[in-house]
This record gives C-alpha cells, structure tokens and sequence, in this order.
C-alpha cells in the first residue's frame, strides 16, 4: 500500500446522497481477486450506455474530471453490499481520497484497508469545495483540505492516520507486532498445552 501525505489533484463533485457500492462497481465486475482493471469500470451504469459508449454529461467523462484524484460526494457514501471491490475500482481509476458528509461503516472501513483516504466534512463545506475552480489539497498530516479560496479540518483515528503515512496495511500492521505475537503463543503453549495443533 502506498503511503498517503498529501494529495494535490482534481476534485469530481458526484454530489448526490446513497452512493451504494452496487453504483461505484456494479456486480458483473465483481467475478476477479485482482484489484488492476476495475478502474474502467468505476461507475459503470453512469458512465456507459446499454452499448458500452460514454455518457458525455457524466462528471467522470468530462475534462478535467477524467484525471480526478479526490471524488466530493454526499451523504452515505458507499452504502449497500460490503464489496472490497469498491475501494479498489476507486483506487484503480486514480482516486485516493473521497469526502462526504458520513459513509457506510464498512465501506468506510476498507478505504483504509486499500489506502483510499475517506475524509467527512460538512455538506456546506463540501459544496464551497466543489466551487473550487482549481486543483484541492489533501494534507494528511495537517488534516486539511483546501482549494485556493477556503480550507477545512477533518478528523481521523491517530492510529489510522498513521497507517496511512507510513502506508501500512492490515498485514503489516500485524507483521510490525510480530514479536509480541510470538511471544503469546510461546506463553500460551506453556499455558495451555491443550490448545496446541498439530503437535506444535
């Protein structure tokens, strides 16, 4: 996982509220473990017709949206279904950081798990946000998004944020812990030799 500091990018505003995970990558795409290629796919129904042919008016197919690194959304951003596959269509198609008023607990969640920052920010703020005529700055380590003409503060988890400085995931979260969790099963072999497996 790539670390996150800071993120200057465009900013999409698809400002609409129940952004379920079925919308950002719909199921027919679902049938892979392999995070690469779903980007083409990231709001599929939106962006395509029955034919496969772009809808020009999608925010998403429209300069200088298509080269968008931060989404600005609405409320319940990522409801629905709890598929890891929505982070990673996101990611894929270049986005790291989405900012809505509140997201689904899980979607929520895997966002840190793939290295998509999920920033909550009040509507009013996000709407002067998406005025913003330039590029925004994400600053992870000040906790600040900001254009040219305003700014705002977002709250994080101290334990998450610095996963994602230091671009740690789950796994290597837990191989950064692995003394200690060698030392526990040392301890409880001696403790509890019943719950031994395998003759370990």
């Amino acid at each position: 996982m790539n670390p996150f500091t800071t993120l200057t990018g465009i900013a999409a505003p698809l400002l609409r509220a129940n952004v379920d995970t079925d919308l950002i990558i719909p199921k027919q795409f679902l049938t892979t473990l392999v995070r690469s290629g779903l980007g083409r796919h990231l709001f599929d129904e939106l962006r395509h017709d029955l034919e496969g042919r772009e809808v020009p008016d999608f925010i998403l197919n429209r300069e200088p949206y298509r080269k968008a690194a931060i989404l600005l959304s609405g409320p319940n951003f990522g409801c629905g279904s709890s598929r890891e596959h929505a982070p990673w269509a996101l990611l894929d198609f270049g986005i790291r950081c989405v900012v809505a008023p509140s997201f689904a607990d899980i979607f929520f969640n895997n966002c840190f798990s793939n290295g998509v920052l999920p920033v909550v920010l009040p509507a009013e703020s996000i709407a002067r946000l998406a005025a913003e005529a330039g590029p925004l700055i994400v600053d992870l380590p000040t906790q600040t998004v900001s254009g040219a003409h305003c700014g705002f503060r977002f709250e994080i988890e101290a334990a998450r944020k610095a996963a994602l400085l230091e671009g740690m995931d789950e796994i290597k979260r837990s191989e950064a812990n692995l003394a200690d969790i060698e030392a526990y099963e040392t301890r409880r072999r001696v403790e509890a030799p019943w719950l031994a497996i395998g003759g370990r």
